[in-house]
């Protein structure tokens, strides 16, 4: 499968509009755990792949794609986020205040449990 990229038909959307590439992206299996884990620090491949919690086909498969997304490098210490990659996760993070928030108006419904 193809890594997704802005102006080329991605899963979902035959426009190639940056959006639904990113959307395609993130969307694929261990990509947003990937960030995640590479937000808090640089890792290597096997430590990585124990944070992640995945197996090292899936891993090495979704990296490469990060990697050719520009959102994650490889350096001399292990996998980390690029400039661009850092970008992503700020614009991520308030999907995280939002979701706390949904899931306390979710245990306040009435019946829940």
């Amino acid at each position: 499968m193809k890594t997704p990229l802005p102006g080329a038909p991605v899963r979902g959307s035959k426009t190639g509009q940056p959006v639904m590439a990113l959307l395609d992206l993130l969307g694929r299996r261990m990509a947003l755990r990937i960030l995640w884990e590479l937000s808090k620090t640089e890792l290597k491949f096997r430590p990585l792949q124990a944070a992640a919690d995945t197996n090292p086909s899936v891993l090495n498969t979704r990296l490469g794609e990060l990697k050719r997304a520009g959102v994650v490098a490889l350096g001399p210490d292990g996998y980390h986020l690029t400039e661009t990659g850092r970008e992503l996760v700020q614009h991520l993070l308030p999907l995280t205040a939002w979701a706390n928030e949904w899931a306390r108006k979710i245990e306040r419904q009435p019946g829940k449990g």
